[in-house]
């Protein structure tokens, strides 16, 4: 059952535990070299203070780490991910301790039995962010309504692939039956197929936030009888032969670097073998396969490899109809990372159909 899924959240770390203290009479380099030493760090008086330490923490790795190629910024943020989760913050009463903090909605909705707590300062950030999402909504240009993120669920930030789904699906004249969205996220995909008159979308996720957030989010409106959910890998317990199946997978191969790998950023070897034989079971004769993807890893270097170019060389089971491609935005001037490659990316609609 869907509601027995457990949702994915910061781990509470107990309050009381031996730590030392940054206000802002403390000395920023001895706190730095205390976290370096694997020492946690409680932010106290005021919410800034801690604000003020991740700053002094950036300051101090780029000085350690050049921070120009890719793999360079990789580094540099594996760091940082793992000195910043060392600064913690105090919650009593579902509430942050420190001064002139944000109220989070998060910390009694995720925490309901769990009042007094601590947590690291980026997840504070996480949490916080999050919430004025969920609160908010974002707008997605090729939807008529805001959607309403759940804590921990992926969520577009560009469109360029979104607007080159839209453009294809207003073309599409096939049956519209039902369709499957692999990997449903914040569930943009299968809100777009609903749109352009799709009776019924499977959609599937192996992240429990984005089927609770999804269920929440539907509640008992049409929309809840036109989307189904189920949380599993790849196509869960669908068995039933579909005429589409839509698939926008990570864009970067999972580097063995990296302690902590986010699934909707970075794929394992096996992601794609495993997609196409589970796909060419459950599409129909005449069904369409339709993949998402980047040029991305090729343009950084990571790899020189394309999975869909892959399959379709050596698969046997999947021919291609066409490979629709848009580049991408310019990325902001405000950006601090090394961002000259986005000149050539480009997003890539790849629509194959069974050999």
């Amino acid at each position: 059952m869907i509601t027995d899924i457990k949702v994915n959240k910061p781990e509470p770390i107990e309050s009381g535990k031996k730590t030392e203290s940054f206000n802002r009479r403390a000395d920023v380099q001895l706190t730095i070299e205390a976290l370096e030493n694997g020492n946690p760090i409680l932010i106290t008086e005021f919410y800034n203070n801690g604000l003020v330490l991740l700053k002094e923490l950036h300051t101090h790795l780029n000085r350690k780490f050049p921070n120009k190629s890719f793999q360079e910024q990789r580094e540099y943020r594996s760091e940082y991910h793992k000195l910043s989760n060392l600064i913690l913050v105090e919650i009593v009463n579902h509430k942050l301790v420190v001064n002139k903090s944000p109220n989070i909605g998060w910390l009694e909705k995720l925490y309901p039995e769990t009042s007094d707590f601590l947590l690291s300062l980026p997840q504070v950030q996480g949490l916080n962010s999050a919430w004025q999402w969920y609160l908010k909504g974002i707008t997605i240009p090729i939807l008529r309504n805001k959607i309403h993120p759940y804590y921990g669920t992926y969520f577009p930030t560009r469109f360029e692939h979104l607007v080159l789904f839209d453009n294809w699906l207003k073309r599409y004249k096939g049956p519209k039956k039902s369709a499957i969205d692999v990997g449903i996220g914040s569930g943009v995909l299968s809100l777009q197929m609903v749109k352009h008159g799709f009776h019924k979308v499977f959609g599937t996720d192996t992240n429990p936030n984005v089927i609770i957030g999804l269920v929440e989010f539907m509640g008992d409106t049409k929309l809840s009888r036109k989307i189904e959910l189920d949380f599993g890998h790849l196509f869960g317990k669908w068995e039933k032969q579909t005429e589409l199946i839509v698939f926008n997978p990570p864009w970067l191969p999972k580097s063995h670097d990296l302690d902590r790998i986010d699934e909707a950023i970075y794929y394992s070897e096996n992601l794609f073998p495993d997609f196409f034989a589970e796909a060419k079971q459950r599409l129909l004769p005449e069904g369409k396969l339709v993949l998402i993807f980047s040029n991305l890893a090729q343009i950084t270097n990571v790899t020189k490899e394309h999975p869909i170019e892959k399959e379709l060389a050596n698969g046997g089971r999947f021919q291609l109809e066409k490979c629709l491609k848009k580049s991408v935005k310019a990325a902001s001037k405000k950006t601090t990372r090394d961002r000259h490659w986005r000149s050539s990316e480009e997003v890539e609609l790849w629509v194959l159909t069974s050999k």
